[in-house]
């Protein structure tokens, strides 16, 4: 039996994006859903969502906006103007094969986001894991904080072909918006169909709807609302039904 997770990231990353995600959830195929728990929107994105009974996650944000803890804990994650090192930043950084932030300053707001999280929530997260960035750091600090509070880390990978693990699960990621002529809908049918039987599939997906925060600080903006278009296609969710050797699971499950 294959198994499928639909996940959606950014819970409380603006105000259209938390539509974008409700729709997704509320009316389509979204059963997991990840929350970066230091944005504005945060709490109002989950008041949407939150009697959908959906699996959330922690999604640790370190390249947006403000910190969760005291600003004079964490200097190397900073700017001049108090905020995160852009993903940017993080990624000048990284080709040079410098380490932009401080392992134990990482972990000091990973805790700080988890403190956060559990406020908006009410609930520990059924997985933990963060926003990408490159900085070896902070997967570091992922996964000290996570085995120190007895989370379920989510490991990262976007090679497709690469194994991780989560829970007691083995899986592979696929993440394939703003890959050039992106499709969603058959992505995800294209992803079914190379499942090996057996085999259990991340799809991470971003919905969302557009406002002027999401066009000025992310370059994924029109796969967005792309993905929310798809994720509540009625013949998607019927394909997928239709699959006999098909489960589709959530965080809950692995």
């Amino acid at each position: 039996m294959k198994q499928l997770l639909i996940r959606a990231d950014d819970i409380g990353y603006s105000y259209a994006v938390n539509l974008g995600i409700a729709r997704s959830i509320n009316e389509g195929l979204v059963r997991s859903a990840g929350l970066m728990p230091n944005m504005p929107e945060a709490e109002r994105g989950w008041s949407l969502v939150a009697d959908a009974g959906i699996a959330v996650g922690q999604h640790t944000n370190v390249c947006l906006g403000k910190p969760c803890a005291d600003p004079e804990l964490i200097p190397s994650m900073l700017n001049e103007s108090g905020d995160f090192h852009s993903s940017r930043t993080f990624r000048e950084h990284f080709k040079r094969g410098e380490e932009l932030i401080d392992f134990d300053e990482a972990c000091i707001e990973i805790r700080a986001q988890h403190d956060r999280f559990v406020e908006i929530v009410g609930r520990e997260p059924d997985y933990f894991e963060a926003h990408a960035v490159m900085s070896k750091n902070l997967n570091r600090a992922i996964s000290a904080v996570a085995q120190e509070l007895g989370l379920k880390e989510q490991k990262a990978s976007f090679d497709p072909t690469a194994v991780v693990r989560c829970g007691a699960t083995d899986l592979r990621m696929v993440m394939h918006s703003m890959e050039p002529g992106y499709e969603p809908k058959d992505s995800i049918m294209r992803t079914v169909r190379e499942m090996a039987d057996g085999e259990t599939v991340v799809f991470v997906c971003h919905p969302g709807y557009l406002d002027r925060f999401i066009l000025e600080n992310s370059s994924l903006t029109t796969d967005r609302t792309k993905e929310v278009d798809a994720l509540t296609d009625p013949e998607l969710r019927a394909w997928l039904e239709s699959q006999s050797d098909l489960r589709l699971i959530d965080y809950r499950d692995l």
